[in-house]
């Protein structure tokens, strides 16, 4: 069964209501798209809809090969696809994976933010830190050693 026509639309809606709804996030609008920042200023999500196309922008650090390889994912261009952006493209008779957007979305707010910002939201379980591995005891260090002795300074000779 096709989605209805309106399923672009219903997840634009989704998205951008998920976006404003992280701290600190304002809509700004960009050559024609709309862009969401974080602390005034950094980018972490770009979305588009035109007339049968809906098309979102975002930042995934961990997830990013994961991403590419559904066919609907490529690297954003712009040169941004080096730096872990992935751009996401339906068209109308596609569905798009809400809830999986909604964790890009997620992961991208949490790489672009300001540390104090990220720490306030929980990151989904494929981006969960490692463990941090315990140190290995510290070993002993040698003792230092003893500067050698110090030379008898040799007498100059006396000019004749």
């Amino acid at each position: 069964m096709a989605p209805r026509p309106d399923a672009l639309r219903r997840a634009e809606a989704a998205l951008a209501a998920a976006a404003l709804a992280y701290p600190e996030v304002r809509e700004d609008h960009p050559w024609g798209e709309r862009a969401f920042k974080v602390a005034g200023k950094k980018v972490f999500l770009f979305l588009s809809h035109r007339p049968g196309e809906l098309s979102l922008s975002v930042k995934l650090p961990v997830q990013r090969l994961t991403a590419l390889a559904l066919p609907f994912a490529e690297p954003t261009g712009y040169g941004l696809g080096v730096h872990g952006w992935v751009t996401s493209t339906f068209r109308r008779a596609d569905r798009p994976p809400v809830d999986l957007l909604l964790g890009w979305l997620r992961e991208s707010y949490r790489a672009v933010a300001p540390a104090r910002l990220a720490r306030a939201v929980t990151p989904v379980a494929a981006e969960e830190p490692r463990p941090v591995r315990e140190a290995a005891p510290r070993r002993r260090l040698a003792p230092p050693r003893k500067p050698p002795p110090a030379r008898k300074a040799r007498p100059r000779p006396r000019p004749v």
